[in-house]
This record gives C-alpha cells, sequence and structure tokens, in this order.
C-alpha cells in the first residue's frame, strides 16, 4: 500500500494520484502539484489514503504545496488571460478564414504554456495561427482539436431531461454507448429522442444496461415461443422491468392477455413451433 493523495484539475474531471510527501490535506484543499507540464493548481477529492501499488503508475509525482493565497490569485489572473486569449484567437481564426470553432483556452499555472481547445469537422492547418499565437503571447502555444462530446463537457448545458449534463457534472470518462444498448431497452431508434444535444448517443443509454442485461437473459423476446397454462402462445410484447408479457395462443383467433414471465415456460426463441410440442387439444 502507498499513502497518496486524489487530486481534480476541473470539477468533472479525472483524478489523479499525488505522493502528499508527508503534508496531511483533507478533502477540498487546494494544492499545487508537479506534472508533466510542470506545476499546476488543483483540487483535493480526497485526502491521505492508502492505494494497492497495482492501481499506482511509478513514479508518482509529488505535491509541492498547499496553495497559498499568491496561488489562488494567480489563477484568478490566468482565469482573466484566458478570457483576452479567447477573443485574439477567435479574430485571428477569422483573419486567417480557418474552418475551426475555438472552444476553450486554459493557461498553465505558471503561464509556460497555452492550450487552445477547437472543435472542426476536418483537418485544419493551423500553421500560421501558431505563429501570430506565439507572437502575440510570447510563450509556448498548443492547438488541440477535441471532438463534439469533449465540447459538450466544456461548455455544459442542459439535457433533455432539463438537468445539466453529466458529462459536465459528474463523468470523469466517457464510456462507450452503442445503437445496441438502445435496441435492448426497448428505446424508440429514432436518433432525435437517444442522442444528446452534442449529437452524439446519450450517455445515460450506459447506466442502466447491466440490468436490462440480466433481465434480458431470462426474459422470453418478442416472437419467442412460450407455453402457458392456456397452451404454446407466441410473445406481442415485452416489459422488462415489470416481467409482464402479452402472449397470443398459438393456432387460435383470441386476442394477447398478459402473464408474468415467471409463470410461462420458454420454449422457442422463435414464432416456429418445435416439431416435439404439442397443444393441450392434441395431447
Amino acid at each position: 500500500m502507498t499513502e497518496v493523495i486524489s487530486v481534480k484539475f476541473k470539477d468533472s474531471g479525472r483524478e489523479y494520484f499525488f505522493d502528499p510527501d508527508g503534508v496531511k490535506v483533507n478533502t477540498g484543499d487546494n494544492v499545487i502539484v508537479d506534472t508533466r507540464a510542470g506545476a499546476e493548481f488543483g483540487t483535493v477529492s480526497r485526502g491521505n489514503h492508502g492505494v494497492d501499488d497495482a492501481n499506482i503508475v511509478k513514479p508518482l509525482r509529488k505535491m509541492l504545496r498547499k496553495a497559498t493565497e499568491k496561488d489562488i490569485k494567480k489563477l484568478s489572473e490566468n482565469k482573466k488571460k484566458e478570457e483576452e486569449a479567447f477573443k485574439i484567437c477567435e479574430e485571428l481564426i477569422l483573419e486567417h478564414r480557418l474552418d475551426m470553432k475555438l472552444v476553450e483556452v486554459e493557461y498553465a499555472f505558471d503561464s509556460n504554456k497555452i492550450v487552445f481547445f477547437f472543435t472542426s469537422d476536418g483537418r485544419v492547418d493551423f500553421r500560421e495561427l501558431v505563429k501570430d499565437l506565439a507572437a502575440r503571447f510570447h510563450t509556448r502555444i498548443e492547438l488541440r482539436q477535441i471532438g463534439v462530446r469533449d465540447e459538450a463537457k466544456m461548455l455544459g448545458g442542459l439535457g433533455i431531461c432539463g438537468q445539466p449534463y453529466c458529462c459536465k457534472r459528474f463523468l470523469s470518462d466517457f464510456q462507450p454507448v452503442s445503437i445496441k444498448m438502445a435496441k435492448e431497452q426497448g428505446l424508440s431508434l429514432n436518433p432525435t429522442k437517444i442522442s444528446g444535444s452534442c449529437g452524439r448517443l446519450m450517455c445515460c443509454l450506459k447506466y442502466e444496461q447491466d440490468a436490462y442485461e440480466y433481465l434480458n437473459s431470462f426474459t422470453p423476446n418478442v416472437g419467442a415461443t412460450v407455453k402457458t397454462e392456456e397452451g404454446l402462445a407466441v410473445v406481442t410484447d415485452v416489459n422488462l422491468i415489470t416481467g409482464n408479457l402479452f402472449v397470443k395462443l398459438i393456432d387460435s383467433d383470441t386476442i394477447p392477455f398478459k402473464v408474468h414471465r415467471d409463470d410461462v415456460k420458454l420454449v422457442s426463441r422463435s414464432k416456429k413451433r418445435p416439431k416435439d410440442e404439442k397443444t393441450d387439444d392434441e395431447n
């Protein structure tokens, strides 16, 4: 076990482990830590705690110190610089007629680098833009192209549920989401109903997927043949959550009726009746 602290650089960002270097810190404390990009300002998301060595990438970088009033003031100054840099970069993008949308600007804590995040439908030749930005700010410039999901995470907003975006509030990493999940959950496959504001499939499709996979594993699907007290029937509708099925008797003009999945026996996952099965009338 190794003693570490967990630090976030953004509210909805990932947690990173750092060596507290013998200093006791609490959740919510602001700290200055050593990163590959230099000293950075972060917030402790979990104070001193032990972590298994297998979960740590060594060598572990250290916390340099607890943030001082001077550090907090510098962070505030950087935020103001970011707003100014954003405006200047937008003007230069228009001047160079580049097909790109500036999303966010991020100053390194020690101001030795500025990162400009942007989106674009294709590749962008921004070499001249970088030269102009370097001439304006006299520091290292990095332009980083991001996807639409990252853009939504940075900018925030309200989803179709009326709540702030999950990616902005608490998702530290994007999980893979597929159209198969929507199918298994019985959702409409209309893109406008299962896509988020970013235009990609909604992240929340992932939240209940494990439960739906479990329920699907033992619930007859639509079109399956099941044995009921009344005889063999075909499943016409399924409610995975309640377990209720609507079934229609084979070789009968009766309307579909409701049964529970616990009260039927799966005969076949297809509508075709197996040869060795007989209806009650045939016995």
